[in-house]
């Protein structure tokens, strides 16, 4: 695989993966594969999330991030590592550093209503929390996910035949995943010489998951770095998802795939009093997927370079690592 250094993310059209033509699809993995193993990140259309769905989840983020602190404080779970509902301003603190991060965020997962009794992982997940203050809330959220959840499947698929698997490899280990649908909100600073001289947006860092699909941010900040130490802007047109690889792909490639790190910059001062609102879709696998390095990602040149562990596993090592569990 040649190696590029690339100015910009690679665009991509998932309907060529999906439309049936069968040399479409192969360029598609092909142009996937290269991206993924350089950069880490692409941007795709034809995702099937329409730009009225995400005005309409726009509009009731920003209804909820609007309310008074005390009120968006009642739907917190900190038990449960504030996986579900409202996480406050500053709780979150990319891994290795001690300095919260300048955002606050809300977290919806599977609903639970959708899922077997018979299914372990209905014990396992906690049920979702929902703002009374915010009536529609609830419904565009699920609507939301259940439809970046179907492009996710979709670009797994492409990324298993980019590895040599079956093309259905993930299919059973991300159906009804712990997936997470984060709404953020970088809120204003007003006075920027009040928090600390170190304080961020997001500070550098990889996703835990196995894939993240952005939608659009509202404003400009989030950068990538690429592999010969430069930081390179990341935009996406209004009808494309960014989409990048996380820790647990990354891991379970033996780093073939390439979690790239990313951050996202403080703006100019005279901007630092306007919010930024940003919604990632974190694709996760069951809890009980094994993590273990792919035999056909190991040899004598690329040796074993993590411990076995599930996702689950992972995801509460790392869950402590940000602040966010105990």
């Amino acid at each position: 695989m040649r190696e590029l250094l690339f100015d910009e993310v690679p665009s991509l059209d998932l309907a060529d993966f999906t439309s049936g033509n069968a040399q479409k699809k192969e360029d598609f993995v092909k142009n996937l594969s290269e991206a993924y193993q350089n950069i880490g990140f692409v941007a795709i259309k034809n995702h099937g999330l329409s730009a009225s769905l995400q005005e309409e989840l726009y509009r009731a983020i920003h209804a909820f991030f609007s309310l008074p602190d005390q009120v968006k404080a009642a739907y917190e779970r900190p038990e449960i590592g504030f996986q579900r509902g409202y996480t406050g301003k500053g709780k979150e603190h990319a891994k290795g550093r001690n300095t919260g991060d300048l955002k606050e965020f809300y977290h919806v997962g599977q609903d639970l209503d959708w899922i077997s009794n018979d299914d372990p992982v209905k014990a396992d997940y906690p049920p979702n929390v929902w703002p009374k203050e915010v009536s529609v809330f609830r419904e565009v959220s699920l609507q939301v996910f259940q439809t970046i959840e179907e492009a996710g499947k979709q670009m797994l698929r492409a990324i298993a035949l980019s590895l040599g698997l079956k093309e259905s490899y993930f299919d059973d280990k991300v159906f009804q995943g712990n997936s997470i649908l984060r709404s953020i909100h970088y809120f204003p600073i007003p006075n920027p010489e009040e928090v600390p001289a170190d304080a961020v947006r997001a500070a550098e860092h990889g996703d835990i998951n196995l894939i993240t699909l952005l939608m659009g941010a509202s404003a400009d900040g989030l950068q990538v770095l690429r592999r010969d130490g430069k930081w390179i802007p990341i935009t996406a047109l209004p009808d494309q998802l960014v989409v990048n690889v996380g820790d647990m792909l990354e891991r379970l490639t033996n780093k073939k795939l390439k979690s790239t790190i990313h951050r996202v910059v403080n703006p100019p001062r005279e901007k630092m009093n306007s919010s930024r609102y940003s919604i990632p879709f974190f694709m996760h696998p069951r809890s009980e997927m094994d993590l273990s390095c792919l035999d056909s990602c190991v040899d004598a040149d690329h040796p074993k370079a993590f411990a076995d562990c599930t996702a689950g596993e992972f995801l509460d090592e790392r869950l402590k690592e940000l602040g966010l569990k105990k």
